[in-house]
Parts: structure tokens; sequence; C-alpha cells
């Protein structure tokens, strides 16, 4: 509130007007003042000229002195009322009301003046009656300030609190318009479900709501108008009319057939543009991405596809590992589901992909290309048509044209012919009709499809072949990108699986980039200064892709594989356990060594050294796969025996090269065969029970003992069983000492390995399983009882939280309410 004026106080209206002549002064009244004069004296005393002022009848005073009073007074008067009409008025509540002396009641108001006219009035009080002292005047205007001040105050929050009510109301109010929006996307999905030929422009109505500024009702929108897409699209492809065909005249319902059709194509290409535009925003990228590939996989053999399958496959190289998995397993399962989609999808897919590799030069997240993994072709896709089939039906349909031709012999050749050409053109007409209609593909329309995407996907993998080739440079590299070669990995997998259906005019190109690839990366390339080193496993499987490739083309390739032997041979003291995937390696011994092939004694002699030197090395996983293949090339290699005797004069086999040389790097000239496998003795004692127990049994073979059984376990198999209990075995060396008497009497006994033991039996392991499957599933829910209650327990406590906000908003609006 302002500073209030002090209003001037006025003297009481005076008695009516009685003329002199009939005033009468009593005796009585003489009497009474003689008597009390002591009380009387103060009239002698009074400002004479102070109450001629405010008096309107003073004795002797001048009449034109006196009208100007009067019109001064009236005028002050009429000024005075304005000013109360336009003031505030006093709460009741704060002030008692004023009587007048006509008996009737008011309330004071107050007045927002200027410093300037509570000067003037201060002054007019100070030539008026009134006067005020020092005291009073510092006291007046302390207590004004302390009134501004408070009025401040109280304006100030009543800001704050105006906005905060405009907010409560405003979010009350999007509340109502997101739960009017939510029934009305029910009302019209569910409208459009029910009857959708009468109801399709109700996803016009949709589509706006989906143009909505709320995150949430977006969301709803594109998922509801997803779930009734899924349900009314029909199983065929729509085409619309030609023009000519729409100046034709049609009945009703072809009418009503074309419309909605028209509007279903116009809806659904809004739709999908939405989804590509929002695609971009982070907040909607997720729930795009799930709408995009959840129709795709539903409905991929209807229109737009293109547009789909363009959006999906733009995310297979996402970083973001939700958006990415779900493109990938939607592009997977229109591999898989060919049937769906005739293996038209799958031919764009596919081209989709290699235009993405190479407009991205090969820098993609390997989930890009590892989804050819998916793709499947007949196993006589490589090989050339059979022509004489072909020649077989073709001369019976000619028989049988010449049969219905000789029983309606025309004399006429002209008139022959035309109807020859007339039933020949029906024919055709009628067989390409029913191939449109039946549900059976055309197998050479199959074989053409299937060799484009043949084509595009070798097309792919000799473009990551040569991009590898390359010599890296940073300016090349894509910052943020998934590294210098992150798709080779895939496509050495890929070459490996398809390796049967490669043409073999490419052989010969592919064995060169395997074979450069496996060797030094210092010497890929024209280049020297080449900044990338490729991995042991990427080296190790293009060993493993060139043998597959030499294993399928077998009848039509002469390849020498020495240079990946001798590759492989200087890798093996190049691999890092926990670095280098173990898998790969016991891969490569699997197929180089361990299938039915004979080797060169030279060869094998090397590799048996090389593999037992391996062994001292590294885990026991490792160490039991390569002695694994050390039992296995002894086996089929009976003259590398020799390499067992541990007489003085080392191997008894005199090759070519008498001396064992450890640090060459052919392994034909390596002089294995000269050398002793001492290896095996330190490894009889290793630490845990299966190495030594292994190597225990090789070191008791010899030159004589012929009839030893074939190992069936394979290196991979050995790498997997000891992976899973690898440095669980306590060391033999951490037995007390007073048992050495037993130690040594029980250390000629061999230790049953992980590979000699007994199987189990069936029922005893499916019952174990069965108990250890209870059990974790036990503990799973018992993990996932505890999460839920946690995420229970916050809920909880942030709805208290909300509604205790909400009360105390309700209160502050009240109070407020009941202040203003």
């Amino acid at each position: 509130m302002g500073k209030k004026k002090q209003k001037t106080v006025l003297p009481p209206e005076l008695p009516p007007e009685v003329p002199d002549e009939e005033i009468e002064v009593s005796d009585e009244d003489l009497q009474f003042i003689n008597e009390n004069l002591e009380y009387a004296g103060f009239v002698s005393k009074l400002d004479t000229h102070s109450i001629t002022k405010h008096v309107s009848r003073v004795a002797d005073a001048n009449e034109g002195s006196l009208e100007s009073l009067y019109e001064k007074r009236l005028r002050k008067k009429l000024e005075n009322k304005e000013k109360e009409e336009s003031a505030l008025e006093v709460d009741p509540v704060d002030v008692l009301p004023v009587k007048t002396l006509d008996g009737e009641l008011y309330y004071r108001r107050v007045t927002k003046e200027s410093k300037a006219d509570e000067a003037e009035s201060n002054e007019g009080e100070v030539n008026g009656v009134l006067k005020l002292t020092k005291a009073e005047k510092r006291a007046k205007l302390k207590k004004l300030r302390k009134e501004a001040k408070k009025q401040s105050k109280e304006e100030a929050q009543q800001v704050p609190q105006a906005e905060v009510l405009n907010e409560v109301e405003k979010d009350l109010n999007d509340e109502e318009a997101r739960e009017m929006k939510k029934y009305k996307l029910a009302e019209l999905g569910t409208a459009i479900l029910a009857d959708p030929e009468s109801n399709i422009k109700s996803l016009k109505e949709m589509l706006e709501i989906s143009k909505d500024g709320d995150g949430v009702i977006v969301m709803l929108a594109l998922k509801s108008l997803l779930a009734v897409f899924k349900n009314i699209i029909p199983g065929y492809r729509i085409r619309l009319p030609t023009e000519k065909e729409q100046e034709m005249k049609v009945s009703k319902a072809v009418k009503k057939m074309r419309f909605y059709e028209y509007t279903l194509l116009s809806a659904l290409k809004a739709y999908i543009q939405k989804l590509v535009a929002l695609q971009q925003q982070t907040v909607y990228k997720r729930v795009t991405a799930n709408c995009l590939c959840t129709l795709l996989a539903a409905v991929p053999h209807f229109n737009f596809r293109e547009s789909l399958l363009a959006a999906v496959v733009s995310n297979l190289s996402s970083q973001d590992d939700v958006v990415r998995k779900l493109s990938c397993s939607t592009i997977k399962s229109l591999f898989i589901n060919a049937g769906k989609h005739g293996g038209e999808a799958t031919v764009e897919a596919v081209k989709m992909i290699a235009e993405l590799v190479k407009a991205h030069n090969c820098l993609l997240h390997p989930d890009s290309i590892e989804v050819f993994m998916s793709l499947s072709f007949d196993e006589d896709l490589g090989k050339p048509e059979k022509p004489d089939a072909d020649n077989r039906a073709k001369n019976k349909k000619s028989r049988k044209r010449k049969g219905v031709d000789e029983s309606n012999q025309i004399p006429d050749n002209e008139r022959k012919k035309t109807r020859k050409d007339i039933m020949s053109k029906t024919r055709e007409e009628v067989n390409a009709d029913f191939k449109a209609a039946s549900f059976a593909q055309d197998p050479q329309e199959k074989r053409r499809m299937q060799s484009e995407t043949l084509s595009a996907v070798f097309q792919t993998f000799f473009r990551i072949l040569k991009h590898s080739v390359r010599p890296v440079t940073e300016a090349t590299l894509v910052p943020g990108g998934f590294g210098s070669h992150p798709l080779l990995a895939p496509c050495l997998n890929g070459i490996g699986k398809f390796s049967h259906l490669i043409d073999l005019d490419f052989m010969s190109d592919l064995m060169n980039f395997l074979r450069k690839l496996a060797g030094n990366s210092n010497n890929i390339g024209d280049s020297s200064k080449s900044s990338f080193q490729f991995s042991v496993s990427e080296r190790l499987r293009c060993c493993i892709v060139a043998f597959k490739v030499m294993r399928n083309n077998l009848d039509a390739l002469n390849v020498d594989l020495q240079d990946f032997f001798t590759q492989f041979y200087n890798l093996m003291l190049e691999y890092r356990p926990g670095r280098d995937e173990g898998e790969v390696l016991t891969e490569a011994l699997k197929i180089m060594l361990c299938d039915d092939r004979q080797h060169d004694m030279q060869r094998a002699a090397a590799f048996i050294k090389r593999l037992a030197t391996f062994s001292l090395f590294f885990g026991s996983a490792e160490s039991m796969a390569g002695l694994v293949t050390v039992k296995h090339l002894l086996q089929k290699n009976v003259k590398c025996r020799n390499l067992l005797e541990t007489d003085a004069g080392g191997g008894s086999i005199a090759g070519a090269i008498s001396k064992y040389q450890p640090h060459a790097t052919d392994p034909n000239r390596s002089g294995a065969l000269a050398s002793v496998l001492w290896e095996l003795k330190l490894l009889t004692k290793h630490y845990h029970p299966a190495v030594a127990t292994m190597s225990l049994n090789i070191s008791n073979m010899s030159s004589s003992n012929n009839q030893l059984h074939h190992h069936h376990v394979s290196p991979q198999q050995a790498y997997a069983e000891l992976s899973l209990e690898n440095e669980c075995i306590i060391p033999s060396g951490d037995a007390k000492r007073a048992n050495n008497k037993k130690r040594r009497a029980n250390e000629h006994i061999p230790v049953k390995s992980t590979f000699d033991l007994i199987p189990m039996d069936p029922i005893a392991e499916i019952e174990v399983r069965k108990k250890l499957s209870e059990h974790f599933l036990l503990l799973r829910d018992i993990e996932e009882g505890e999460r839920l209650k946690s995420e229970l327990d916050q809920t909880t406590l942030c709805l208290n939280l909300y509604e205790s906000y909400k009360k105390h908003k309700k209160r502050k609006a009240r109070s407020m309410r009941g202040k203003t």
C-alpha cells in the first residue's frame, strides 16, 4: 500500500442560524458565568483570526472575502469527493468505520499520492491550525517508509504466486488436452479397424495428431498408425488406375475401392515420410526405427518397400546399439523369410547395402555386412544351367502342338499360320497369368534373383578386400568411425561360407588378396609406409579362408598353399592370449593341420616342434589345443615320431638340412627332424592335469607302436572345454613336503584328464541339467523381484512427492485467494 496522507481535521458544522434579536440571555446564564469565571477564562485566549477562517458568519467581516471563502470551501469539497471516489477503500477488517454528525457510517479511503503532494499537504498543515513537531515528523516519515516497504514486498510476492497459478493452470489444461487426444486416437483407430473402407478418412486425422508438439502424443500416434497399417494393408501390391482407366465408367463398388486404395497409399506415404523426418531427432530415433522395422517385416510385399528398405539399411551402421541391432534383425528376417516377398526385397536390400559400403568407403560397423551370413543360395547356383531338360520340355510342347495342329489340318497355309500365331499368343498370355496368380515361384526367376544377389554380395566382399590392401593414412580415416578396416573380419567369414559359389575367373585375384593380407602388413600395397598393422586373428582368418576356398573348389584349382603354411608357422610366435582370439587359432589348426591331409615330412616336423614350444608359454586351453594337434600329426606321420627319441644323437632321420634352425621362417628349412621334443618332459609337470596327461601320452608314443587309436577330439573342442575351467586347478607344486613319498610313488600313475573320463549317464546328465536350470531360474527370479521391488519403491516415492507438491500448491493458492 502507498503512503497514507493525513487528512485535514475540519471543525464541526455550526448549529442553525438564529437571529440576534431572538437570542435571549437569562439571569441564570449570567449568574453561572460569574460563578465560574476561573473555568471560562480560556475564552479570552482564543485565536479569533484562525476561527474566522473556518466560520461562515463573522461579525464585521467583509462580504467579498466571505464569498471567496465559500467558493474555495465548495471547490475543496468537490476535489475531496473526486479523490475519495478514485481512492481505494480500506478493508473493513483492518480499520473501524467513522460516524459523521448525520449518523452515517463510512470507511476511510487511501490514495496514492506523490511526495510532492505530501510536501504540499505538510506545508498546508504548517500554515494551518495543526503544526507537527520534529519528533512527530520523523515518526510519521518512518511509518510511511515501513508501509511503502511492506507494500513492495506484497507486490513482489503477488507476481511469482500469479506465475505459479498460471503454470499450474496451464499444466492442468495440457493434461486434459493430452487425455482428449489419447481418447481421440483410440477412437479413430478402433473405427478404422472395425470398418476400414468406410472410415479410411480417419487416417488423415491421425496423421494430423502426429504433428502435435507434445512428444508423448507424437509417439502414441506413430505407434497407433503402425498398428492400423499392419492390420488393414492387403496381401497384394496396389496398382493405381491409369488416366484411361479413370475416364472409363465403373460401378460404385469399384469407385469406392479405388478411393480406399488411393487414400491408403497416400496416408502410408505421408506416414513413412514422417518417420524418416523424425528419425533425425534423438528423442524419436528409437521409436521411428522400431516402426520402420516392424512395418517392413510385416508387409515386405506392399508399396513403398524401397523407401522402408532405404531407411532401415541406413541404420545398419548406427552408433545406437538398439537401433543397429533392430535394423540388422529386420534385414536378416527378410533374407530368411524370402517367401513373403518372393526374393525381390532380398535383391534390393543387398544392392542397397553394397551402395552403402561404397558410399562410406568401407568404414562402417561390422554388423552392416554381417547380415549377409543369413543369406541362403541353391547349391547348383554356381553351376551352368542344364539345357537338356529345357530342350526336352520344348520338344514335348512342340510335339503336343503338332498333334493339335495335325488334327485340325487346313489346306490354306496362310490361314494355318494365322491360327498358330493366335494360339501361341493365347498360350503365352495364359502362362503369364498363371505365373502371376500362382504362389509358386518360377525357377528361372528365382535363379536370376539369386544370381543378382550373389553378384552384389561378392562385389561388396572384393571392394572390402581391395580397401584393406591399400595403405592407410590419417586422411582416409573417418572421425568417430569403427576403425581402419572394420569390415575385414565379417568379409572373410562371408567368403569362407560362400566360397563354393565363387566364379573361377576371380579365384586367382582372391588368392592374391588373401596372400597379401596374411603376410606382413608393411609389404601391402606399393607404399612401404603403411600405418596399419593387421591383427594376428585377421591374418589367421585369411589363411583359413584360403584353405576353405581351395577345398571347396578342389576339382578346378591347382593352387600352391605353401605361402599360407609359412605365414601360419610365423604367426604362432606372434599370438598372445587375451589379445588375440583363441577360437580363430584352433580353427586354423584344425583346417590346416588336423584335417585328412598328408603333409610333407619336413613341414610336419616343423609344426610339431613349433607347437610343442608354443605349449610351454601359454595357458592351459591353448596348450591343450596345440598338444592335440601334435598328437594328430604324429599319428599321421610315423617317421616324425623319431622326435620322441631322447638319445644323445637326437632325431635319427637324415634330411636335406641336418641342423635344427629355430629362427627359420620357412618350415621346410627349419631342420626340425634333427631336433628332440624335450618340451614334452617339462609339460608332464604342467599344473593342469589334462595337459600333463596329454604330454605323457605323447611321450610314450614310439615308431614301433602303430596300433594307436585315433584321437577324436579336435583342437577346437579341446580349447573350448579347458577354457571353461581355466586356472581353476590347484597347482601340484603347492602340496605339502610331508607327502613327497606318496607323490613320488604316484608320479608314474597317469592322471585322468577330462578327455579320458567316462561320459556321464544320459539320464543323470539330464537330471543335473534340470537342477542347474531350476537353480539359475530361481536366482534370476529373485534378482528380477528385487529389481522390480526397488523400482516400485522409487515410483511410490515419486508419486507421494508429487501428491504433497500438489497439496502444497493448493494450500498456497487458497491462501493467496484469501489475501486478495
